[in-house]
């Protein structure tokens, strides 16, 4: 069975596609181990490849291999391949096709001005326009992705100095972006002007520290300095750090759902600790939709913070009646149709002794296309349970994302052509509720929110897109780029 073809299988399953992941460390020695450690705690966000760059101070040195962290880059060989104090990493899960080594980041390139490496987190949504642009002028592309038109702007700026390169290329881009950058003087981070997606800064004995996350910073030890600002371009050379902001001002929209699936529960982004606001999120949940039970069950692992919140709220009994297989991996071979049926139960099971002749409520981050909802929901009814019911710690997704997440077409999710009440009898539970958007902005700490100027991005609930969308095709909301893969 092709990636591809595996691909497809695991996207009939109820979860988005995990994004990336990007780190990066300047003055450290052997700063490539340390940036695969960063990587594995950023695993959550990408699994199917990573690659790391470092220099040495004389040449930069590339590895990129498909598979997890551990896969690869905890061998001694390999590390020993890329030495320096100095180096940057990508753990990637690609939103659109282009599985192959070529895409796997941080895509490297030799300039007038000596090499540049880049990661990026997000999506670039006039990639395929500016892709074109750049054809006509003579550019040759060697990937499918997205991030490689950034290089191609960088190589054809007519600035002077690299970072003023830098900046005239990413002040030509749309969508949603965190890079990390680095070349033979310098790293570089950057936030697209809404700051969409999660970019911070750390220090860690002096050097410092870009990634996704500040969970990749405890993993090293390393202190917590800050969060990039929006629209922030950070400069980290030998003499120290300096900013730039050339974009106008503009009011945030930081992605919502990074608090309710896709960042590390032990992260803080954004100045919020998802942990607790996932609790929060469950205890709206439980305030907005009561429904007497004898108990509350995560679908594991997403939907455990906001199942504690909810029986905390509610006054009920928290069980593990559903047991995940932690050992089952994105690439798991399903040779036959049958074993493939199967698959909900190879990373599921429930516990019978649990909730047998008991009214369970099933507590989930979100409802995608609904069919392995559909299978958990069968698997709890044939462990014995009395009744059924299903909250979700989020409001019902109806459009696609079109910045670096991985969600089907508009089409094929599930509650964009369902009513609750149908999604419920497809489901086939007793009662089924999703968090309204204002309980999610009051679980985020955002209680007096302007409907008319929402803080975040929520577009996946509202279909309100903040960013232009050049390269949207068509009328039924289908990727973004349909020519390229983005980076996740």
């Amino acid at each position: 069975m092709t990636m591809t073809e595996t691909a497809e299988l695991e996207n009939e399953g109820d979860a988005f596609r995990d994004e990336c992941g990007v780190f990066g460390i300047f003055g450290k020695e052997d700063a490539s181990a340390v940036v695969t450690l960063g990587l594995h705690a950023l695993q959550h966000r990408g699994q199917e490849a990573a690659g790391i760059v470092s220099y040495d101070g004389r040449q930069f040195s590339v590895e990129r291999h498909v598979g997890l962290i551990g896969d690869s880059f905890t061998k001694q060989s390999v590390l020993d391949r890329l030495p320096g104090s100095r180096a940057i990493g990508h753990t990637r899960y690609s939103t659109t096709g282009g599985e192959g080594m070529r895409n796997v980041q941080p895509l490297f390139a030799e300039f007038a001005g000596g090499g540049f490496a880049i990661s990026h987190n997000g999506n670039i949504t006039n990639a395929l326009t500016k892709q074109r642009e750049l054809q006509q002028r003579g550019a040759i592309f060697s990937s499918t992705s997205d991030t490689e038109t950034l290089l191609h702007l960088i190589a054809m700026s007519e600035r002077r100095l690299f970072v003023d390169k830098f900046i005239d290329a990413i002040t030509q881009l749309e969508g949603a972006y965190s890079l990390v950058g680095l070349s033979g003087k310098k790293m570089i981070g950057a936030r697209d002007p809404l700051g969409i997606r999660p970019l911070v800064l750390g220090d860690l004995d002096g050097a410092y520290i870009l990634a996704s996350e500040t969970c990749a910073l405890d993993i090293i030890g390393a202190r917590y300095v800050r969060d990039i600002k929006p629209g922030e371009i950070i400069v980290i050379t030998t003499e120290g750090l300096e900013s730039h902001f050339p974009f106008g001002p503009a009011d945030s929209r930081f992605c919502i759902f990074e608090y309710v699936y896709f960042a590390r529960p032990d992260s803080t982004v954004e100045g919020r600790n998802v942990y607790e606001v996932r609790k929060r999120i469950g205890a709206e949940l439980a305030k907005e939709c009561p429904v007497d039970a004898d108990m509350v069950v995560p679908v594991p692992d997403s939907g455990t913070p906001a199942a504690i919140g909810f029986a905390q709220q509610a006054g009920l009994p928290f069980d593990l009646g559903i047991i995940r297989n932690h050992y089952v991996g994105r690439t798991f071979i399903q040779p036959t149709t049958s074993i493939r049926h199967m698959g909900v139960k190879l990373k599921h099971n429930a516990n019978k002794s649990a909730i047998a002749g008991k009214r369970v409520i099933l507590v989930d981050d979100s409802i995608v296309r609904g069919t392995t909802s559909q299978k958990i929901v069968q698997m709890v009814r044939d462990a014995g349970a009395a009744e059924v019911h299903m909250r979700i710690a989020s409001p019902p997704t109806t459009a696609s994302c079109f910045y670096g997440v991985d969600t089907p077409e508009k089409s094929k999710l599930l509650a964009s052509r369902m009513s609750i009440d149908e999604m419920k009898d497809f489901i086939r539970v007793d009662t089924l509720s999703f968090l309204t958007i204002d309980g999610l902005y009051r679980a985020v700490s955002e209680p007096d929110r302007n409907p008319g100027c929402p803080q975040f991005c929520d577009a996946c609930f509202t279909g309100d897109y903040p960013t232009m969308l050049t390269d949207r095709d068509g009328s039924d909301a289908t990727r973004t780029l349909s020519l390229l893969a983005n980076n996740g």
